[in-house]
């Protein structure tokens, strides 16, 4: 059995996924369900659960909050948020499962079986750790990049990301002072979280700091010669998008 708890201050929410957890999920033992964050977290630390449901939008401390008060993290979390579209990628990025508001059967009986399997792997600590980071520039740009991998969690700065190459599942981050890196996530997960931090998908393979541009060529979709001398060029279809930023920047 999974041993789980709920936070949740929504009346509806809380009795909607009990309901759906009883009749859909039976593995699912449920422990205790909390109305606030300040009784979860002390239930937390009580009766130390395998998996928690949490609500990423409560009074007075958030989902994320609660988890900045426990550490070390030792449970799934499964989150549970109406729309919050900068949240709703923090979390995707770092490999962890959400449920949107109102809530879909399908979904939970998904994320409650990748819930058993991640039960029994390591990294769960670099994984919220990652979100927790990436998180906290919900309002502005995000200045370094943390991103969970098996040994821990490797932090980027943002400016010294040059730009991001796709290579199938896997992308590179070409970096300042001619290093690289591979990473385990597609380019779209890095679009996700860096649009908006001066960076622009330029093509279905690239995505280039705007900062790091040292010369556009104009042409059919044009090209650019970053900072690294690299040449990466720009689509037709996003060049308009391209133009856009390249007059705010």
């Amino acid at each position: 059995m999974i041993k789980t708890l709920i936070i949740d201050d929504e009346h509806y929410g809380r009795q909607s996924l009990q309901q759906a957890l009883k009749q859909y999920c039976p593995e699912v033992e449920i422990l205790q369900i909390c109305e606030s964050p300040e009784a979860g977290i002390k239930a937390i630390a009580e009766l130390k659960p395998d998996l928690v449901f949490l609500d990423v939008q409560m009074p007075n401390m958030s989902g994320f909050d609660v988890l900045q008060k426990l550490s070390p993290i030792e449970f799934e979390v499964i989150f549970v948020t109406s729309y919050d579209q900068y949240a709703i990628k923090a979390i995707k990025f770092s490999a962890i499962d959400y449920l949107l508001k109102p809530l879909d059967v399908d979904d939970l009986i998904h994320a409650v079986k990748r819930t058993k399997e991640n039960l029994q792997k390591n990294g769960k600590r670099q994984r919220y750790q990652s979100v927790l980071h990436n998180i906290n520039y919900t309002s502005g740009k995000i200045e370094k990049l943390a991103v969970p991998t098996l040994d821990g969690i490797d932090f980027f700065r943002t400016n010294d990301i040059i730009y991001c190459e796709a290579d199938g599942s896997y992308t590179t981050l070409y970096l300042s002072g001619h290093q690289k890196q591979v990473i385990s996530k597609n380019l779209k997960d890095f679009e996700n979280l860096l649009t908006g931090s001066g960076f622009c998908r330029v093509h279905n393979s690239h995505l280039i700091n705007m900062g790091h541009i040292q010369k556009y060529f104009k042409g059919d979709g044009g090209y650019v010669i970053m900072t690294d001398d690299h040449h990466v060029d720009i689509s037709r279809r996003r060049k308009d998008a391209f133009l856009g930023m390249l007059n705010r920047v």
